[in-house]
């Protein structure tokens, strides 16, 4: 999961300190969830999923597709 959300950061051409920003924490913090030292909260998480337009699954490495699921009525 951890190599999967700095994957992504670096497709996007992003730094950690964008992410941070996004996600209102600090640069170090970010860092911890993309090094696996710091366990990503859920609402982290599916922020980062909805961010990149893509599932939790994904992100957590549970499916290879990355499209997200469509949506709950």
């Amino acid at each position: 999961m951890y190599r999967r959300i700095r994957d992504m950061r670096e497709d996007n051409d992003l730094f950690q300190r964008d992410l941070a920003k996004y996600l209102q924490c600090s640069q170090v913090s970010y860092s911890l969830y993309e090094r696996g030292k710091r366990d990503i909260p859920t609402d982290v998480l599916i922020r980062l999923a909805a961010f990149y337009h893509t599932s939790t699954d994904y992100l957590l490495g549970l499916t290879d597709e990355q499209r997200p699921y469509p949506k709950a009525k």
